[in-house]
Order: structure tokens, then sequence, then C-alpha cells
């Protein structure tokens, strides 16, 4: 049932919102359909009425919502003009800071959206191969909302089937149905694009997922990236890694720099400025160059060109973010609060014997929950029901986005509802799911149909 704001939103947004994970089929239908603002940890509804946060701005805000320092900054910037007719200083010092944290980049394009920076890349790749193909993993969900890739899905409507016939797919962690595509399609496949890691990871070693790196491990060749890199670089393609999610969450300086792995290109997003639109495309100089308009009869490309590309308050916003990592060990505290939290939930789900049923797994930095249902299959019903449980306990969980103002407190609060929620979870299993859901399922966001 859509309630007042929600009726609004639909009568004057396609979706109800700007982005998909927005919607209301993404949440349970007890979860408010509007926020008014947000404070470290916490959402705040029309009522005043305070939500613990795991969504955390689609995964974006990494710090805390309204952090003063990162707000100062940005407000700044934007009294010194926020959009200059020409580069402005604190475009320059962004650059400089990007440029000295991430180790497979030379140089770097600023822009607001992810993908924006992914459909760059695969320009950027083209133009340098003289090649049309680019390939993507099955497993990975989303690398741009661009017709190349959004058509190679089941989602098709408005898309141009010629766009997306250059895009091909192979299988995370299965670098023999990579090398097949190489072979079917000999010099033809300009990169290769991919997240480093989700759930699953692309050490086969057993490795701890907190050790920092790759550096020193005896087997490091059979890590599925260094394979990918193999396999580009004796095809002569490129290798692209998306790191929209793991960027400045796994490790400072990239997931790349945990797995001891050099992309070509690579491209960044989401957490970078604490919830300020800020996306970056980054890599080789000699790859990146092509982007320039410095070399005398050269052909151009006209590769990304934004006029609010290099906003100063974004970019003022994504350097005091920066500077906070680094002063306040944030990382680590992903890494420390996301273990605490998944061996609370668990140690829950096995106390109540449902863990087959309901488990945490992934990367402590980047926990994600799973919910089956009694036959052992993967459950949106049971997914639902566990949502709407932590909403009553005034926790909104769609994913888990842990931030920095997640703290002791907040991890108290979460395991008590964690504790309830898996009760009704446990009854809902032995008398029926039907007697527990008050909300319609939620639905994947990459569906064909309604």
């Amino acid at each position: 049932m859509k309630d007042e704001y929600s009726k609004k939103l639909h009568d004057l947004i396609p979706g109800g919102a700007h982005t998909y994970s927005r919607g209301d089929d993404q949440f349970p239908s007890n979860t408010p359909s509007i926020f008014v603002r947000g404070e470290g940890a916490y959402i705040f509804d029309v009522k005043d009425e305070k939500y613990l946060d795991y969504g955390m701005g689609l995964r974006s805000v990494n710090i805390g919502y309204g952090n003063r320092e990162i707000a100062d900054a940005a407000y700044n910037e934007i009294i010194n003009g926020n959009n200059l007719t020409r580069a402005s200083i604190t475009e320059l010092k962004a650059a400089e800071l990007f440029v000295d944290l991430i180790p497979s980049v030379e140089m770097v394009k600023f822009a607001k959206h992810g993908s924006t920076v992914t459909t760059a890349a695969l320009k950027l790749a083209r133009a340098y191969t003289g090649r049309k193909f680019i390939a993507v993993p099955f497993e990975q969900p989303f690398f741009s909302f661009d017709d190349w890739f959004i058509g190679s899905t089941i989602i098709k409507l408005g898309t141009l089937e010629e766009a997306s016939n250059y895009t091909l797919k192979f299988n995370y962690n299965n670098i023999e149905s990579l090398k097949k595509l190489f072979l079917e399609y000999p010099n033809q496949i300009a990169a290769v694009m991919l997240e480093p890691a989700t759930i699953q990871s692309p050490c086969s070693n057993n490795c701890s997922p907190e050790n920092n790196t790759c550096n020193g491990c005896p087997n490091i060749e059979d890590n599925f990236l260094h394979q990918v890199r193999e396999v580009t670089k004796l095809n002569g393609s490129l290798m692209i890694l998306d790191e929209m999610i793991t960027g400045f969450r796994w490790n400072l300086n990239g997931a790349q720099k945990k797995y001891n792995i050099l992309p070509d290109l690579c491209t960044f997003g989401k957490a970078m400025a604490n919830g300020f639109a800020v996306a970056a495309l980054g890599g080789k100089r000699e790859v990146m160059k092509l982007g320039g308009i410095e070399e005398p009869g050269s052909e151009r490309i006209f590769l990304t060109s934004t006029t609010h590309g290099a906003e100063m308050s974004a970019l003022g916003a994504f350097i005091k973010t920066v500077e906070i990592i680094k002063r306040d060990d944030v990382i680590e505290h992903y890494w420390n609060y996301g273990k605490e939290l998944m061996q609370g939930m668990n140690k829950v789900a096995q106390e109540l014997g449902i863990n087959e049923n309901f488990y945490v797994e992934g990367y402590p930095c980047s926990p994600s929950y799973v919910t089956k249902d009694n036959t052992g299959n993967v459950s949106m019903s049971f997914r639902t029901l566990f949502a709407q449980e932590m909403v009553k306990s005034r926790i909104l969980m769609p994913y888990i986005a842990i931030s920095f103002a997640h703290k002791e407190k907040e991890l108290t609060i979460t395991l008590e509802a964690v504790i309830k929620a898996l009760k009704v979870y446990k009854n809902a299993l032995v008398n029926g799911i039907e007697h527990y859901l008050e909300s319609e399922i939620i639905k994947p966001v990459f569906r064909q149909f309604n």
C-alpha cells in the first residue's frame, strides 16, 4: 500500500526515485517511503523518528551522514564558486591526490556517476586497441545503464541491439571461460572489465580476508585477477577494474592494492566523497592520453566532457573524506566492525538452528546476508520477512554497508534486533511464511518485467 508521499513520488518521478535501488519494490512495505535527513548512521523520517541505516546512501556514505568536516569542506568550495570557467585549483589537488592514492593510475578524469566512467573506459579501450568487443562477468550484475551493457542483460527495452552485440560474457573465477572467448573472437576483444571482488574472492589459496595485500603469496598466479591480467596481456587487450564497490572500502588504495594487481584502467565512485557525487576513470598515461588535446595531428577521442564533472564542492568533499580515512583508520574500522557483525549475526542464526537458512558471508568490510527457505533455495520472500522485522526495530538493512558512524552502540542495537527478527524467521520456516509476511515481496532491481 503506497502512502501519501509514495503516491506523489510516483506521480512526479518515474519509478518513484532517481535510482531503482531506492524504489518501493526494494523495501518491505513498513519502511517509510521518504526521509528528511541523516545524522551519523541514522536517517529520520517526516515524523522525526530515527532509523539505524545500513543502506548508507546506496553504499556511498562511508564516513557518516552529515559529517561536519566534509560538509564544511564542500561548503567552502561552494563559496569559492563551485564551478569555474576553467580548471580549479581544487580540481588539480583532487587529481594529484587520486593519482597518488591508486597504484595503477597516472592520469584521471572525474565525472558524476559510475556509468559515465565505465562507458568512457570502454571507449578508451576501443580507441586504443582498434577493437570492438568487451568481456564482462555473468555474475556481476551492473556496469552501466548505457546500451553496451544494460542491453546485454534481460533489460533490453529502449536499447539498441547493435550496441550490446559487442558485449561478451564469461564466468568470474573461471579463467577457461574467458580464454574461450579469446579463441572465439581472436584479435577482436578490446578489454575485459570486471569488479575485483564482491562476495566471491579472486583468491583460491584460502588467504585470510583480513590480509591487506597478496604481496608475498607463493601462489599468486592462481589468483583470478592475475590470471585475467596475463590473458589480456597475451591477447593485446586491456584490463579494466571497476572499483565502484571495492574502492575506499577494501583498502584506501583500492582492492587492486589488496590483490597486488595493476590494471590498465580502473573506475571508482560510490564511497569516494561520503555521499557527494564523484566518480573517476583512471589509468595508464599511454591509454588515458588519448582523451587529451595536446598531440598535433592525432585523431581525437571525445572521452568524457561534463559540465559538472569537476564540481569543486564534491571534489572538496573527496579530499576531506580521504583525509579522514587516513587520520582515523576508517578502513580498519570497516573490517573490524564487519567481522563482529558477521560473527554476531551468524551466532544468532546458529543458536536458533537456522544457520543453513540464514547466514552472513563475504568480506567483513562489505558483508552480505543470505536468506533461504525450507528447501534450501535462496528466497526473496524470506529476505523481505527479515527486512520487515528489522524495520520493526527501526533498522533499515536492505543490504549491509558499513560506515565509520557505526560504533559499538549500533552493533549492540543491531544484534538485539537480529535476535527478534530471526526468531520470527524461524517460526516462519516452521509454520509457513504466509502467517508472518505483511508486505509485498521485494523484487530484484534487474528484472525484465514488473
